[in-house]
């Protein structure tokens, strides 16, 4: 769970990251999204590895899960919670959630499924028109308002994930639990402001598509 949770750890912060350049404006975020498919076969090991690591954490914690819920097969009479949080009681179910938001997330801006005129869009060089594409995507209010309350949920797992991380490879103790915590809770904060960042400002006004996009 750590070695996989580590890997979309790392992937989330290197999304974010690339999502934050269309602040920058659309010749950067162009550029960067043309780069990434200069390479189609180098694109798919990385994107089976990330299926790969995503698929296994998935397994990972419903195996836990069961494994939890085998080991007491009659549920407490009252039960009492001293010391689990609330996002660690409920990281199963806001990591099917997250997974439901990944799939809908790439049939929307990767494989432009829900939206196939996005596939279309161009800039004045020729490239596809990743600028114009994230912002028409996100001016649809109910969209903007799914991706945000997803990225919540995500930052949520993410405030006990990357605490139970350094729990689980050993780095934990009662020196550092509550220093763990704290990063923890900032770290999911500052990744949340990244990931809101855009379409925040897409329903602000302050991020406009192309004119000329086609």
């Amino acid at each position: 769970m750590a070695i996989t949770g580590f890997v979309a750890f790392g992937y989330i912060i290197g999304h974010m990251l690339g999502n934050l350049q269309i602040f920058i404006g659309p010749d950067q975020i162009n550029a960067y999204a043309k780069a990434l498919h200069m390479y189609p076969a180098l694109l798919w090991v990385v994107r089976s590895a990330l299926i790969v690591a995503f698929g296994l954490h998935i397994w990972l914690g419903a195996q836990l899960k069961l494994e939890n819920l085998a080991a007491r097969p009659v549920a407490y009479e009252r039960k009492n919670t001293v010391k689990a949080t609330l996002a660690s009681r409920t990281m199963i179910w806001t990591g099917l959630t997250i997974f439901a938001f990944v799939v809908y997330h790439i049939l929307h801006f990767t494989a432009t499924t829900v939206n196939p005129a996005f596939e279309h869009l161009t800039d004045a060089q020729g490239r596809h028109d990743t600028y114009s594409m994230v912002i028409l995507g996100f001016q649809s209010v109910p969209v903007a308002v799914m991706y945000l309350i997803s990225v919540g949920l995500v930052c949520y797992h993410l405030s006990h994930g990357i605490a139970s991380m350094f729990q689980s490879i050993g780095w934990n103790n009662r020196d550092t639990e509550r220093w763990f915590r704290i990063i923890s809770v900032g770290i999911s904060t500052i990744v949340f402001l990244g990931f809101s960042a855009v379409p925040v400002a897409v329903l602000a006004g302050y991020l406009q598509p192309l004119t000329g996009g086609n």
